[in-house]
């Protein structure tokens, strides 16, 4: 079974918890890269995230490496955004049609999901469901612990 996760990170949690799993699994990774990012660093980063999920908005990413429906199981991570999902899986969930697919979800936060897994699920739907899991600050607070709790979830859950 070809597997392939698909993640935006802009600080390096969600990109951490993503290469953990794919070296547990053996899947290939897709980041999605908008074309203009924001920055990762400063307290603006806060303002204009929250803006962008405010109004909408679906950044153009830059284009892909791997084609999504050539995969049977999607893993898909993000950062918790004003306790949804990050803008550019929104452009991703509009451009790309994924039906018939088991499909995993994880985000990472700074302290709570939300209902980011809830909204992914929304915006997912004639796929197989096969778990989701939620992280707090991984790359920063308890690595190893963290680590370990993802490669856990992914042998349960995605093999």
């Amino acid at each position: 079974m070809k597997k392939l996760i698909v993640y935006y990170s802009l600080e390096g949690n969600t990109r951490f918890i993503a290469q953990t799993i794919a070296g547990t699994v053996g899947a290939d990774l897709l980041e999605l890269k908008p074309k203009n990012d924001i920055s990762p660093t400063g307290f603006s980063r806060f303002w204009k995230g929250g803006g962008q999920i405010i109004k909408h908005v679906q950044p153009e990413l830059l284009p892909f490496d791997k084609q999504p429906r050539d995969y049977d199981m999607i893993i898909i991570g993000t950062p918790v955004w004003a306790w949804t999902y990050a803008p550019a899986l929104a452009t991703f969930f509009s451009t790309v049609s994924l039906k018939g697919k088991k499909i995993a979800l994880f985000c990472c936060s700074g302290g709570g999901k939300g209902k980011t897994l809830a909204k992914m699920k929304e915006k997912l739907p004639g796929n197989e469901f096969i778990g989701e899991i939620d992280f707090i600050d991984p790359a920063r607070k308890d690595k190893e612990q963290n680590a370990e709790k993802a490669k856990i979830w992914a042998q349960k859950a995605l093999q």
